[in-house]
């Protein structure tokens, strides 16, 4: 049975204390901000069916991005 093929996806999540991501798009920190509960989009991006590496996105970025990886999925 052929392995099948990963494609690149995003998930829309919460940003957790202690968050260290960089934003892929904007390059500023996607920090977390207790009164704001602002959300992240996080892409596990695949190359040649491989997993490659994790982009972070603040979610408006991602939509100005033009999502480089897709809709943003459950």
């Amino acid at each position: 049975m052929a392995k099948e093929q990963q494609a690149s996806r995003a998930v829309l999540r919460s940003v957790d204390p202690g968050n260290s991501a960089m934003c892929a798009h904007c390059g500023a920190p996607v920090k977390f901000v207790a009164r704001a509960q602002k959300k992240q989009v996080i892409a596990n991006v695949y190359v040649k069916g491989s997993w490659d590496r994790v982009e972070h996105f603040h979610d408006d970025c991602y939509e100005e991005a033009n999502e480089p990886f897709g809709p943003i999925g459950e």
